[in-house]
C-alpha cells in the first residue's frame, strides 16, 4: 500500500489544492490503490510563528506517505520531507483530485529543490 499527501484547503477531495505547505489548513492523504483518503488537520502548524514548514514535514513523515503533493514549498521543510524519505511534487493547482489524477497519470515530476523562498505566504 502506497499513501501520498496533498495540502488542502478543505477536507474533502473536491477541495482545492493549498498552494502553501507548511501552512496549509489540511493533509489529504490518499490510498493511492484504492482511492480511500483522509483528511488530517494542520492548524497547529499553520499558526505557528514560525517553523511551520519543518513541523509540517515532520507530521507529513510520520503520516508515513511515500509523496507530497502541494503548490509550493519551502526549503526547509522540502529538506526536512527529503530527510524522511518522502519525494515532493510541487506546482499542483485545482481540486486535490485532480492533483491526485495528475499524479497517478504521470503529469507531476518529482522536484529536486524548494521552489519558494523560506517564510513566503
Amino acid at each position: 500500500m502506497a499513501r501520498i499527501a496533498i495540502t488542502a484547503q478543505g477536507t474533502t477531495m473536491q477541495s482545492q489544492v493549498d498552494p502553501r505547505f507548511g501552512r496549509a489548513r489540511h493533509f489529504i492523504v490518499v490510498d493511492t490503490q484504492s482511492g480511500d483518503f483522509t483528511a488530517y488537520d494542520n492548524q497547529v502548524n499553520a499558526n505557528a510563528m514560525q517553523g511551520a514548514g519543518i513541523q509540517a514535514g515532520r507530521k507529513v513523515v510520520e503520516l508515513g506517505v511515500v509523496g507530497l503533493i502541494t503548490g509550493h514549498i519551502g526549503p526547509k521543510a522540502f529538506d526536512t520531507l527529503q530527510a524522511g524519505g518522502v519525494q515532493v511534487y510541487s506546482g499542483a493547482s485545482g481540486t486535490v483530485e485532480d492533483a491526485f489524477k495528475a499524479f497517478e497519470s504521470g503529469q507531476l515530476e518529482p522536484v529536486k529543490n524548494a521552489d519558494v523562498s523560506g517564510h513566503w505566504t
